[in-house]
C-alpha cells in the first residue's frame, strides 16, 4: 500500500477561500488519499464485521455556496450510499483527523440502537477506552472524551437517539493535526486498524438493532 500520510497541505486546504477554489484542490490534494483509505480498508471491515463493506468518498457535490469544512471517506455495508446505515469514516478537518463509527440522523434503526446502547452500555463500555471521544452532531468538530463522561450523559444520549429525529451519535478518535503530520502512512494505518477494532463492538450491537428494527 502506498498510502504516505496526511502533510500539511492537505490541512490547509481547508483555508482557501470560496467553493470552487477549496473543491480544486480538495480534488486534487486530499480525495486521492482519501480512496486510498478506501480501497484499503474495505476489505479489512468487511472481514471484521461479516458483511461486505463499501467505501464511500464524500463528493460535496450539494454545495453551491459555502465550501466544505471537513471531507472523508465512509464505510458502509451498501454500494448505493451510507447515511442510512451503521458506517465507519476516516476524514479530515483543519485542526485534525478523525475516525468514527457512526450512526447519523438519517439512520431508521436509531430508535432501537438507543435502547441496544441502554441496555448493553454496563458491558460495552468497557470495551471502548476512556480517551476515545464522542459526538451527537457529525458537522461540527468537536467531541467529548468518554473519561468526561458521566453515566447520566450517556443515558441522554442513547435516550436522544430513540426520541429525537435529528439525533446522532458517534464514537472514535480525534489525532490532532501536528500527530498526524509526524505520522508515517504506516503508522495511521496502523492506528485507524486498531480504532476500527476497538470501534466494533457499537458496530455489532447496530446490526442487532436493525435486525430487532
Amino acid at each position: 500500500m502506498g498510502f504516505k500520510g496526511f502533510k500539511q497541505k492537505d490541512f490547509n486546504v481547508f483555508k482557501i477561500n470560496g467553493l470552487d477554489e477549496r473543491m480544486e484542490a480538495l480534488i486534487e490534494r486530499v480525495r486521492p488519499k482519501l480512496e486510498e483509505l478506501g480501497e484499503h480498508f474495505a476489505p479489512t471491515l468487511s472481514a471484521a464485521t461479516g458483511e461486505e463493506m463499501f467505501p464511500h468518498v464524500a463528493k460535496h457535490a450539494r454545495r453551491s455556496v459555502n465550501p466544505p469544512d471537513d471531507s472523508w471517506v465512509a464505510f458502509a455495508n451498501n454500494k448505493r450510499g451510507y447515511k442510512k446505515h451503521p458506517h465507519f469514516q476516516i476524514g479530515l478537518w483543519e485542526t485534525h483527523v478523525f475516525v468514527w463509527f457512526a450512526i447519523i440522523y438519517e439512520s431508521p434503526i436509531k430508535e432501537e440502537y438507543g435502547k441496544e446502547l441502554k441496555k448493553e452500555w454496563g458491558n460495552i463500555k468497557g470495551q471502548i477506552p476512556s480517551d476515545f471521544v464522542w459526538s451527537i452532531d457529525h458537522t461540527v468538530p468537536d467531541a467529548v472524551k468518554q473519561s468526561d463522561l458521566s453515566k447520566e450523559d450517556f443515558d441522554k444520549m442513547f435516550e436522544r437517539l430513540q426520541t429525537v429525529k435529528k439525533a446522532e451519535l458517534l464514537c472514535g478518535i480525534n489525532i490532532p493535526r501536528d500527530d498526524v503530520k509526524k505520522m508515517t502512512g504506516k503508522q495511521f494505518i496502523q492506528k485507524v486498524e486498531d480504532t476500527f477494532q476497538t470501534l466494533l463492538p457499537l458496530y455489532k450491537l447496530a446490526q442487532k438493532a436493525a435486525v430487532s428494527s
